[in-house]
């Protein structure tokens, strides 16, 4: 451990989190990456979902600088981010049954295309429901949730499942139920939480997976330039220009 500063115990915290998910789901995210790099190859096109915190990393790999093109956010309104108000509205939408169907029956997405789910706790209606509908429409659905919750806490799904019991493939990012890895006196709850940090490098960790998988089929992954640098914008124009039909967040 580093000096017993808070800021030196997170660091370490979130460190020994991530070597865990380098070191224990290297064949799922191996695996995530291959069946990213099949939508790619056979013309389908991947959505990434998130609710609340879990949002932030489903945003991370969406239309950025060293992104794959082709990443699409599912926005399900009032819970990407906490920019409405009040910001409890987002947590109690997350709860509703049926609002994933009918956020999956108007977006984009059809059968052959990949979804990545991200909930932490994989225990609220909408993660849950999200998956089950996307695999009934034939999409296949690779699940970034923490397996301690479905181990530790209740679903909150009529069905009492959770989401990794929906998907064809999970990814867990190991962070611990509560999301906090700190604690000291004179602060009554636990504090410093790192499943951001951990789920964001996973997500990055798989689009590198995918993006060289396609590179050993002998396939240009489509990857985003930075626009900051020269040619960056031109760049990425041609990648728009070129997957245009499967890419939605430019609409």
């Amino acid at each position: 451990m580093s000096e017993s500063k808070p800021a030196g115990q997170f660091f370490d915290a979130a460190i020994a989190l991530l070597r865990r998910v380098r070191d224990e789901e290297a064949d799922r995210i191996a695996a995530a990456g291959a069946l990213l790099a099949d939508a790619v190859a056979d013309g389908g096109r991947i959505f990434v979902f998130g609710a609340g915190h879990s949002s932030l990393p489903a945003q991370d790999v969406v239309y950025r600088a060293g992104g794959l093109a082709l990443m699409n956010l599912l926005a399900v309104p009032g819970t990407v981010g906490i920019d409405i108000m009040p910001a409890t509205l987002g947590s109690a939408l997350e709860r509703v049954d049926g609002l994933a169907g009918a956020v999956l029956d108007t977006s984009p997405a059809r059968a052959g295309d990949v979804l990545i789910v991200i909930s932490l706790s994989g225990r609220n209606s909408l993660p849950v429901e999200m998956a089950l509908n996307a695999r009934a429409l034939g999409l296949k659905v690779i699940g970034v949730t923490s397996l301690a919750y479905a181990r530790e806490t209740r679903s909150r799904h009529a069905s009492g499942t959770f989401l990794k019991d929906h998907c064809d493939l999970v990814l867990d990012n190991k962070i611990a139920t509560g999301d906090a890895e700190l604690s000291a006196d004179g602060i009554a709850a636990p504090f410093g939480p790192a499943s951001t940090v951990v789920t964001s490098a996973l997500m990055q960790a798989v689009v590198a997976s995918a993006a060289t998988e396609l590179a050993a089929r002998g396939i240009d992954p489509p990857m985003l330039r930075s626009g900051n640098i020269d040619g960056g914008h031109e760049w990425n124009g041609r990648l728009l220009d070129e997957y245009g039909d499967r890419i939605f967040f430019r609409h």
